[in-house]
């Protein structure tokens, strides 16, 4: 399995012939793919069900590390200004999901005041079912689950009948998918506004 110390040694091209050559890609979720039902823990409504989410919507699902990354904060940060009232406005649901434990999770939620679901996946049973995951030797601290299996940076699209519609994964989260790019992949499913 491909470690983040693999990871770190190489860049750009290198970092994706890397992942190319040990089938990584191939393997991670897809367009057409069904969304595995897992319960996710909400760091402020407890269990969540994702088929009952999809009962009143389409899912956006944004994966990140942990809350104290910077990247992933300032992404959820512009996510909260920049993609949550346009899904709101599609009736879809946007989902933070992390492999960290719900009570770390629940102070970057407050802290930022993100006005979306942020839902641990500590076990990282979804992330594993989606196949977007990499071992981190050390990631088990900052997580506080005894765990150390990160997911790459990725968003899910899936319309309400669990039908994966658009999937992005990216080998960092430097270079973060565009809000614009999320909006568009729901409003290609063909949700009506609720205005």
């Amino acid at each position: 399995m491909t470690t983040v110390h693999d990871l770190r040694r190489v860049d750009g091209e290198a970092f994706r012939q890397l992942l190319d050559r040990n089938a990584i890609w191939k393997r991670m979720v897809t367009v057409g793919d069904r969304l595995p039902i897992q319960p996710l823990y909400e760091v402020d409504l407890g269990p969540i069900h994702l088929d009952r989410l999809l009962g009143t919507g389409p899912l956006v699902l944004v994966f990140v590390r942990y809350a104290g990354s910077a990247w992933c904060e300032d992404l959820l940060r512009a996510y909260a200004t920049e993609l949550e009232p346009a899904l709101t406005d599609l009736g879809a649901h946007l989902v933070a999901v992390s492999p960290q434990a719900p009570g770390r999770l629940a102070d970057l939620k407050h802290r930022d005041d993100l006005p979306f679901l942020v839902a641990a996946d500590p076990r990282h049973v979804l992330i594993d079912a989606l196949r977007i995951g990499f071992t981190s030797p050390g990631a088990d601290k900052p997580l506080g689950t005894g765990r150390s299996v990160l997911p790459f940076a990725s968003v899910v699209v899936v319309d309400r009948s669990g039908l994966v519609r658009f999937a992005d994964v990216r080998p960092n989260w430097l270079d973060p998918l565009p809000a614009g790019r999320v909006v568009a992949a729901v409003r290609a499913l063909g949700v009506a506004s609720t205005y």
